[in-house]
């Protein structure tokens, strides 16, 4: 065994060069070769007590896996990581490391952790480039359970589901299955082939695929318990967008962050001919400081614009986006406008331009002047409007990235399934809902949050749906 690498620093993670990658949609990330790999595997110190473990919502074994790649036996090390993870790829790539597993890393107290996130991503990658194995088929149990939604709370239920031996339908609205995968995170930082690739695994594990189904409106969750399913789980995520309710929202070059990622990532509209219409070149604002809102801005950029903005109320220090992120982002040349809040999108008529004129087009953007105040009931210092600091933006287009909301459709059309006063489902620790037979997870119950916990709440309520039949 190689000596322990004690240099306090993780080894660099390559990307491409900022001014080429903000005008392309190739991974901004290049990731680690195996010298590498090793290297900052070397970092780790294989704990007693394994803190790392209990930091990841998953539970991925990452001392065991980080072992196999000091000794060069990478497909051993994926094959431990995916006893727990369905998602490996994705999440070595998406998962806010920094605040899980990283965080409880040892190593992290007189230095930085050792890059766990990055050694995933360079596993899964060397599975996916040279093994040619694909999952088997379990022996079959004799029982059916549907999954509504094929983003990452329900890909990791039906995955450990079929690991059990059910039989496992994933139902999903869209026309290609990944979820918030495909159509919510670019693919300058999770490339579709990646997803592609897992959807096919659990596929090769018997996991039936259905897409161009709304559930609540093509079929309800009743009719799927009439269908023959004696399970149902709903990882719907939430896809209604929230917005502020501010003068001129209705204009036409205002966009929902989620409307404008799935044009851009599932319609492919950086085309130059796309299918669908989006407002491209220009001066774009981004309202939100969240890991969506640095994507939208950093799709705008590669889709021609000649300057973004973020336009976040709070400072720096509160902007909730990963680090990585706001860094790649800063690099790229996108300007942060910080502790400002807009008031009203101004706008203007054209009936010349041959898109609908009758809301008028984005001409700018009217914002105020913010301080920070007393915390709020999270803890976060409120901001507070500064009296006398309006100012404008001359912007084309203004993206909300504010937040979304459960899909209240679902409900809707499900007796018994109760939710929260803002659509959230209610459910118990282990998923269970109000109605029998019935689980959920994932942005569905808690809101838009992490990859990684929603593929936690899957693992969850699939233990939990093994438990209830076999116990039915």
């Amino acid at each position: 065994m190689a000596k322990a690498n004690m240099n306090p620093n993780k080894n660099p993670m390559p990307t491409q060069d900022a001014l080429v990658r903000a005008r392309n949609f190739d991974e901004v990330a290049l990731g680690y070769d195996e010298q590498t790999a090793i290297d900052e595997a070397l970092r780790c110190l294989n704990c007693k007590n394994k803190p790392c473990v209990n930091g990841c919502p998953v539970n991925i074994h990452i001392p065991e896996f980080i072992e196999k790649i000091k000794e060069g036996d990478f497909e051993g090390a994926y094959q431990i990581i995916a006893r727990s993870s369905t998602l490996p790829a994705v999440c070595g790539r998406v998962c806010p490391q920094e605040t899980q597993c990283e965080e409880k890393c040892v190593r992290g107290i007189k230095g930085e952790p050792v890059g766990i996130g990055r050694l995933e991503r360079f596993v899964a990658d060397w599975h996916n480039m040279h093994s040619d194995v694909t999952p088997e088929c379990a022996p079959a149990n004799g029982h059916k359970v549907a999954v509504v939604g094929s983003g990452p709370s329900g890909l990791t239920c039906a995955g450990d589901l079929a690991k059990a031996g059910y039989s496992v339908t994933v139902y999903e609205a869209l026309h290609t299955a990944g979820g918030v995968l495909v159509y919510g995170i670019p693919e300058f930082r999770l490339p579709k082939a990646i997803v592609k690739k897992e959807v096919d695994n659990l596929a090769a594990m018997g996991v039936e695929v259905v897409t161009n189904v709304i559930i609540g409106k093509t079929l309800t969750v009743d009719e799927l318990f009439d269908m023959g399913y004696e399970a149902v789980f709903i990882g719907s995520g939430a896809g209604l967008p929230n917005f502020m309710g501010i003068p001129g929202e209705a204009l036409n070059g205002v966009y929902s962050a989620n409307e404008y990622l799935t044009r851009s990532n599932l319609m492919k509209a950086y085309l130059d001919n796309p299918e669908t219409p989006i407002m491209k070149g220009g001066k774009v604002a981004v309202v939100g400081g969240g890991n969506v809102a640095m994507d939208a801005a950093r799709t705008a950029l590669r889709l021609g614009a000649e300057k973004v903005y973020i336009v976040y109320r709070r400072s720096m220090d509160e902007l909730p986006a990963r680090r990585e992120e706001v860094e790649h982002a800063e690099e790229e040349g996108i300007e942060f406008r910080l502790l400002c809040n807009p008031v009203e999108i101004l706008g203007y008529e054209n009936p010349d331009d041959k898109r609908d004129p009758k809301n008028g087009f984005v001409s700018g953007i009217r914002c105020i002047r913010m301080e920070l105040g007393e915390p709020d009931e999270r803890g976060r210092r409120r901001p507070v409007e500064i009296p006398g600091s309006e100012f404008t933006l001359d912007v084309d287009t203004v993206i909300i990235s504010i937040g979304t909301s459960p899909n209240p459709l679902i409900k809707s059309t499900t007796d018994g399934l109760e939710v929260n006063r803002w659509g959230g489902i209610i459910v118990t620790e282990d998923g269970a809902t109000t109605k029998d037979g019935v689980y959920a997870g994932g942005d569905a119950v808690t809101g838009a949050a992490t990859v990684i916990s929603a593929m936690g709440a899957g693992k969850i309520a699939a233990k939990a749906i093994d438990e209830y039949l076999q116990n039915k």
